[in-house]
C-alpha cells in the first residue's frame, strides 16, 4: 500500500493526547489506560476511526482500542478524534503482528477487521490479517468465547479467508457474501470504505469466526 507522507505526522501522532505511546506498559492491564474493568474490543487497521468512533459513542461501557499502522491515516483519525468527546476510546501506531506484545492473554473480548489490505500476490498471504499467521497472534489476546469480525469488499480475500480460518482451527460462525442484504444487516455500523463501495453497489462480504460450535441460522 502506497500512502502520501504527511509532513508532521509522526510529531503529531507522538504528542497526542488520544495516542498512548507505549502500549507495552499495559500489557495485561489494560484497565489501568482505561481506569476501569470493562470489556475491551480492537479494530485492527482502523482507517480513519470512523468505524470505531461510532462504536464508542454508542457503547460508553465497552473500552476501545484502535490499531493503525500509517502515520498518515491514523493522523486523520486524530483529527476527527478531536472533535469527540469519548473517555473509552484510544489510538495505538503499531504493527498488528505484535498484538501479543500489547495486550495479555485473553484480554481483548472482541477484534474487527474491515476492508483489510488484500495482499492479492500469492507469495503475500501471510500478510492478510486473516492468514494463519495473524489468527495465531489473535488466538493468543482473544479471550475464551471472543470472536473476530471481519468485513471486505474483495470477493476473493473473502474466499480465501473462508478456507484460511478454518485451517487456523476456528470456526466461521457465520458468513454473508452480502451483508446489507442479510438478516445480518441490522445494528451494522458501516466504515468509511463500506460507505463508498455500498453506495457504488458493491456487496460487502461478513464473516464471524471464534472457537466454539458454530450458530445456527
Amino acid at each position: 500500500m502506497r500512502l502520501r507522507h504527511i509532513p508532521g505526522a509522526e510529531e503529531e501522532i507522538a504528542g497526542s493526547p488520544y495516542v498512548i505511546q507505549n502500549p507495552r506498559e499495559y500489557r495485561g492491564r489494560w484497565a489501568l489506560a482505561f481506569g476501569n474493568e470493562d470489556p475491551v474490543v480492537i479494530e485492527v487497521g482502523m482507517g480513519k476511526g470512523k468505524f470505531l468512533m461510532e462504536l464508542a459513542a454508542a457503547n460508553p461501557h465497552i473500552n476501545y482500542v484502535g490499531i493503525e499502522m500509517y502515520s498518515s491515516v491514523l493522523l486523520k483519525a486524530i483529527q476527527k478524534r478531536k472533535e469527540t468527546r469519548l473517555s473509552n476510546l484510544w489510538f495505538l501506531r503499531e504493527d498488528a503482528r505484535t498484538l501479543a506484545d500489547i495486550f495479555g492473554f485473553g484480554e481483548v473480548d472482541k477484534i474487527y477487521l474491515n476492508f483489510s489490505d488484500p495482499w492479492p500476490k500469492d507469495r503475500h498471504a501471510k500478510r492478510r490479517l486473516t492468514s494463519p499467521e495473524f489468527m495465531a497472534v489473535y488466538d493468543k489476546i482473544l479471550k475464551a468465547g471472543g470472536t473476530v469480525e471481519f468485513k471486505t469488499d474483495n470477493r476473493a480475500l473473502f474466499d480465501y479467508s473462508l478456507e484460511s480460518i478454518p485451517g487456523a482451527g476456528w470456526t466461521v460462525k457465520m458468513h454473508t457474501f452480502d451483508l446489507h442484504h442479510s438478516p445480518y444487516a441490522e445494528g451494522n455500523v458501516m466504515t468509511e470504505y463500506e460507505t463508498k463501495f455500498a453506495g457504488e453497489g458493491k456487496p460487502i462480504c461478513k464473516l464471524i469466526a471464534g472457537r466454539e460450535a458454530p450458530l445456527t441460522v
